[in-house]
C-alpha cells in the first residue's frame, strides 16, 4: 500500500472507495490542518511553476485558488474578504499588469 501522508481534497476518500480500494486516513486538528494547507500551497505553486502549457497552468491556479478559500477560512475570513483587500491594494498601489521591473531607486 503506497504511503501519501498529505492533505487531499474532501472527495478523494470517496473516489478511492468507489475504485474498490482501501485506505487509511485521519482528521487533522486545527494546527496540523494549517501546516498541511501551507505545505499543499507550496506543492501547488511548485506544480504551477513547472507547468509547460496554459491548460496545466490553469489547472494548478485552480488548485491554488481552492487552497486560498480554505486558508481564508482558517484566518476567519472569506475569499470575498481577500478579494476586497486585493482590490483595495490594487487601487492604492496598482496591480502587475504593466510588467514594471524596478531596477533601482536613487535618494
Amino acid at each position: 500500500m503506497p504511503t501519501y501522508n498529505k492533505l487531499v481534497r474532501d472527495k478523494i476518500p470517496e473516489i478511492i472507495k468507489e475504485n474498490g480500494q482501501k485506505f487509511n486516513s485521519s482528521i487533522l486538528d486545527e494546527d496540523k490542518y494549517f501546516k498541511e494547507l501551507n505545505k499543499k500551497l507550496n506543492e501547488e505553486v511548485a506544480e504551477y511553476q513547472e507547468s509547460d502549457n496554459s491548460q496545466g497552468a490553469i489547472e494548478e491556479l485552480a488548485d491554488i485558488l481552492e487552497l486560498m478559500h480554505s486558508l481564508a477560512k482558517v484566518h476567519g475570513a472569506s475569499i470575498d474578504t481577500v478579494e476586497k483587500v486585493r482590490q483595495e491594494k490594487a487601487e492604492k498601489r496598482g496591480g502587475f499588469e504593466k510588467r514594471i521591473f524596478l531596477e533601482s531607486v536613487e535618494d
